[in-house]
């Protein structure tokens, strides 16, 4: 997830597949992120999901009704999202995508391959020194060829430490020092918000991990912020093509918030402005209160417009454990199906509301039939946000 960049504006965006396809509701732009995967079958995957015990009942016996104490817990309330965001991402460090050759007097050679650099390691220091962009390397690397002197890389590698010395190579054609890295420091994409607590201003969006789609590993985020997207058109998908939206948003807009969190459950941070579309707050659904039925999903096809869409609920599991394919959804809306084929990219984090509870959010859809797709319990995108979903204060009722 080849990449096309305006200046500020960023109006298509790739995808990268493994074994399943992560509607990336980040469908990438800039050639930065890359899908989750691609799923082929739903039944594959629905029934390694581990099924949540039923809870105990306990009861009182013995005593007058009246005397019998219940406890009732006060219910969770968030606002719906459904909003296109643009998302911004900086990673920690510099991320190595990729090698290339410097070819001098005696040939083409990598001098970060020879190094043990390897693609996927965030390099953090450079001779002890911190390095946050891509532009903090080159003063190193001209300095270090031209003294003859190699350097000393502090990277990371998964959750290790490394050093390594990188001796860097002189270019003959192009008449300066090179290290045979490609790096990055940042990432770009769109994506809809799931949630927001209007109290705490937390919130939770896209409802996947953001990966990069060269080292196809989730992307370490230093900081990153949120703005408003609007979506210009939809490409529709179709049986073994995924479509996508494609929407523009600007680097200079103000940011509406910020992104302290990448996992797979999402992207997550803190709002500094209330949005526009206020809607009224919604109790959550646990996983084990979800139904095979009919639900709703609240997404974007044009411009800003948030609009409701029927889809059905086939399967859900009620997970005890936190996992990140919690139930199978099905686009059931005529408009929707019309105007997309189904689930898209760019569509991940939309909201899935039943019974008048948010229960989850969109976050895969089925390469082989784009009218179904993944959805996460909205439990566990609450925890990744450090909202309580066990216990408010508890009252007592006779």
């Amino acid at each position: 997830m080849n990449l096309r960049t305006k200046h500020n504006k960023i109006l298509r965006f790739g995808i990268c597949f493994l074994t399943m396809l992560a509607l990336l509701a980040l469908p990438v732009i800039t050639n930065l992120f890359k899908a989750e995967s691609r799923i082929t079958q739903a039944a594959t995957t629905a029934t390694s999901m581990n099924p949540e015990d039923t809870s105990t009942l306990h009861q009182i016996i013995g005593l007058p009704i009246q005397q019998t104490k219940a406890q009732s817990r006060e219910e969770i309330k968030i606002i719906p999202g459904g909003q296109s965001i643009g998302v911004q991402l900086q990673t920690k460090g510099v991320l190595v995508v990729g090698h290339h050759l410097v070819k001098g007097k005696t040939g083409g050679v990598s001098p970060g391959e020879k190094a043990d650099i390897q693609v996927g390691d965030v390099i953090l220091e450079i001779d002890g020194k911190e390095v946050k962009k891509m532009k903090d390397v080159k003063p190193f690397v001209k300095q270090a060829g031209q003294t003859k002197n190699a350097l000393d890389i502090k990277l990371k590698r998964g959750k290790k430490t490394i050093s390594t010395e990188l001796e860097p190579a002189l270019d003959e054609k192009e008449n300066n020092y090179q290290i045979g890295l490609y790096i990055r420091d940042s990432a770009a994409g769109i994506g809809t918000m799931t949630f927001y607590d209007p109290n705490s201003k937390k919130y939770g969006a896209l409802g996947h991990v953001i990966s990069d789609m060269d080292t196809q590993k989730p992307i370490e985020i230093n900081n990153g912020s949120i703005v408003r997207s609007s979506v210009t058109s939809i490409e529709k998908g179709n049986n073994g093509i995924p479509g996508e939206k494609q929407a523009t948003f600007s680097a200079t807009e103000d940011k509406i918030g910020s992104i302290t969190k990448n996992t797979a459950f999402g992207i997550f941070g803190k709002l500094n402005q209330n949005l526009e579309e206020i809607k009224k707050p919604l109790p959550i659904a646990q996983p084990n209160e979800v139904k095979e039925g009919p639900a709703k999903i609240l997404t974007v096809l044009a411009g800003e417009e948030i609009k409701e869409y029927e889809v059905e609920v086939v399967s859900s599991v009620p997970q005890k454990n936190a996992a990140t394919k919690g139930m199978v959804i099905q686009i059931k809306d005529k408009e929707l199906l019309s105007k997309t084929g189904g689930i898209v990219q760019g569509m991940s984090g939309s909201p899935i509301i039943q019974n008048g509870k948010i229960i989850g959010a969109v976050t895969h859809v089925f390469v082989n039939d784009p009218t179904s797709g993944y959805g996460v319990h909205i439990k566990f995108m609450l925890e990744e946000a450090g909202i309580n979903t066990a216990t408010s204060s508890p009252k007592k009722v006779s």
